[in-house]
């Protein structure tokens, strides 16, 4: 009996875990990729929700069957706090001790270090793998924030439309209580982003906001169109 519910929870958070880092998603999509049955998923899905760490939400334009709209799992914010780093709360109070004593422009410079570190961390893969084209590099991006705890993906979206872009999705966001109270943490993020990609970028959704994912939009006329690099562009701010 112990075997079993140790493989049973075992089980439960590679459920978990497909959602954290592939949501909204379907059953039937998590019970193919997963190898399970529909009654083992939704066994493991029923007993996520009533953790309260998975939430269903219906999407506008996707359906089952029969006009119905598709049932699509996410990640609560009570699920993404069990998988945030323990010291959420004591970098917080870390920032508001240094803004009580110094001013808010000693978070903004720590915020500018902080998103200097990652671009560096980053920087390197990003180069080498990240290829001439916006959706290449957008992958890459996704890539390599993946590895840093974002579970990210970029897909493209509008393709073959004058709308086509990128969509960046970060499922997770290891900073996400120290954002919340402090945005322009996510501002710089995006400014980062922005530089890399060579186009404007867009916040659609944030988990720091209380969204189920962090959403970035990134405008490309083709998939294949040659990329901006940032030494190209003009001084004072993004194209």
């Amino acid at each position: 009996m112990a075997a079993n519910d140790t493989e049973d929870r075992r089980t439960r958070q590679k459920v978990f875990q497909s959602v954290l880092d592939e949501g909204p998603i379907t059953a039937s999509s998590l019970a193919k990729a997963l190898e399970l049955t529909p009654a083992a998923i939704r066994r493991h899905l029923d007993a996520l929700e009533s953790e309260g760490l998975l939430e269903v939400r219906e999407l506008a334009g996707k359906q089952a069957g029969r006009g119905r709209p598709a049932r699509h799992y996410v990640v609560t914010t009570a699920g993404h706090d069990s998988v945030s780093h323990s010291y959420d709360e004591l970098a917080v109070n870390i920032l508001r001790f240094m803004e009580d004593k110094h001013g808010r422009s000693a978070v903004e410079g720590f915020t500018e270090d902080l998103v200097s570190r990652l671009r560096e961390r980053l920087g390197p893969e990003l180069e080498k793998r990240g290829g001439t084209t916006v959706a290449s590099r957008s992958r890459a991006l996704a890539a390599a924030l993946t590895r840093e705890g974002y579970a990210a993906s970029a897909t493209p979206v509008a393709a073959g439309t004058p709308l086509e872009a990128m969509q960046l999705c970060q499922g997770h966001c290891p900073i996400q209580a120290v954002a919340a109270e402090y945005p322009e943490i996510c501002e710089a993020e995006l400014a980062m982003f922005s530089d890399y990609l060579g186009v404007d970028v867009r916040r659609l959704s944030s988990l720091a906001q209380g969204d189920h994912v962090c959403t970035t939009h990134i405008p490309t006329s083709e998939l294949t169109r040659p990329l901006i690099h940032s030494n190209d562009r003009p001084q004072g701010g993004s194209r």
